[in-house]
């Protein structure tokens, strides 16, 4: 296969094509990479179902006290001058460490000064370029089967900034008061499949949204821009891996950012556990978790899975002659499988943990925490050189799987 790579990239090269014609190559290659990238925006469709059972088995976490919960508004307002300094040392990490990291505008820094309440809220929320109409309610996701037991319950769209969220819909959230006591592994879990209600969302100049204009994003680099759910996706995905080939032609796939993203959310839990808000410092931790995760579904970490170089070269050139088909083709596959991975891995642990389906197997490679010791200490680097790399190099496999699976 190198040779045959390395013939593909001296053709792209070469100098006997005009620029002209290296141009259309490229425009057309950038073309069919930003459609494959666009499929599909969700990563895991219920990120509490994996986080619940693999924490669930850590002692470290079975052993924890029961958390008190506390409003967001508390912690700001307990914080607010400490969160000056430690967001902007995240700014400077963020610009540093992150390849083409659209920097913050110096006037969304965060400022204690003279705020009030609900003005902390505004400039966090600001400040972290988050979308201003998350909830940040408190609650629970209730695990399968359990129900609120009993307990008060939130409706759906007081998670949820998205008017339709056919998964969300089926959940089970329980309100939490201010005061109230919650476990470890319920906040953590809940917390990680938050940042999918919307969090993301309308965050670039192109999506109509005021935010969106004074967040210094740029432009959004793949997917539809006029689509609420496509706005979260270069948050959401990471392309560290792909050919130089098809780097040179479609730049665009390098602007992804769940780094920055995992890096400041676990940043914020550090700090919110240190100074004594526990609650938070969990919640912000499912956060960053949820980004982490996004990272091992191989459709997150791969722009097409199972078709190298080559064929996109061969497909993008039918197309361009006018045989649209294997490139319609090859769209359709790529999102369905990425759908249909997200949906066994939903409905798969969900019976699982309900014991409606003999899926041991799958809650044991969850559960599974043979060799963690052997990792060194989490490093910067490791979501884009382990966790997606892991991903990204098995992605072909999973493809087959699923095509062999699911015919």
């Amino acid at each position: 296969m190198s040779h045959v790579m390395r013939a593909v990239g001296s053709i792209v090269r070469a100098n006997s094509f005009g620029s002209a014609t290296r141009q259309r190559w490229r425009a057309g290659l950038a073309g069919l990479a930003l459609a494959l990238a666009a499929g599909s925006a969700p990563a895991w469709s219920n990120h509490a179902l994996g986080t619940r059972a693999a924490l669930a088995v850590l002692p470290e976490v079975a052993t924890l006290a029961p958390l008190r919960v506390e409003p967001i508004d508390d912690y700001l307002a307990d914080q607010a001058t400490a969160l000056e300094a430690l967001l902007e040392r995240e700014e400077a990490w963020a610009r540093a460490h992150v390849p083409h990291y659209p920097a913050r505008p110096d006037a969304l820094r965060f400022r204690a000064a003279g705020a009030t309440p609900a003005q902390l809220r505004q400039r966090f929320v600001a400040a972290v370029r988050i979308n201003p109409q998350v909830r940040l309610n408190l609650y629970l996701q209730a695990a399968p089967g359990q129900g609120a037991a009993g307990r008060p319950t939130l409706p759906w769209q007081q998670v949820t900034t998205l008017p339709r969220d056919a998964v969300v819909r089926t959940g089970v959230f329980v309100a939490l008061d201010a005061g109230a006591r919650a476990g470890v592994l319920e906040v953590v879990a809940s917390a990680s499949d938050e940042p999918d209600y919307g969090m993301d969302i309308g965050l670039w100049a192109d999506n109509g949204t005021a935010h969106g204009k004074a967040y210094g994003m740029g432009r959004q680099p793949f997917g539809n821009p006029a689509l609420d759910y496509s706005s979260q996706a270069p948050l959401h995905m990471g392309f560290f891996h792909e050919s130089a080939v098809v780097y040179a032609a479609a730049g665009f796939l390098e602007r992804t950012y769940p780094e920055a993203r995992a890096h400041l959310w676990r940043t914020l839990a550090e700090h919110a556990l240190a100074s004594g808000h526990d609650y938070w410092g969990w919640r912000f931790a499912g956060w960053a978790l949820h980004y982490v995760q996004d990272l091992t579904q191989p459709f997150h970490a791969t722009v097409l899975p199972g078709v190298g170089v080559p064929r996109m070269l061969w497909i993008n050139a039918l197309d361009r002659v006018g045989w649209h088909a294997p490139k319609e083709h090859a769209i359709t596959l790529v999102s369905n499988r990425h759908l249909a991975l997200e949906d066994i891995q939903r409905r798969g642990v969900g019976a699982a943990l309900l014991g409606q389906v003999d899926a041991r197997g799958l809650l044991a490679a969850l559960a599974d925490t043979r060799g963690d010791d052997a990792r060194p200490r989490w490093g910067a680097d490791d979501l884009r050189e382990v966790v997606s790399r892991a991903a990204h190099d098995r992605a072909d496999d999973v493809d087959a799987a699923l095509a062999a699976g699911l015919p």
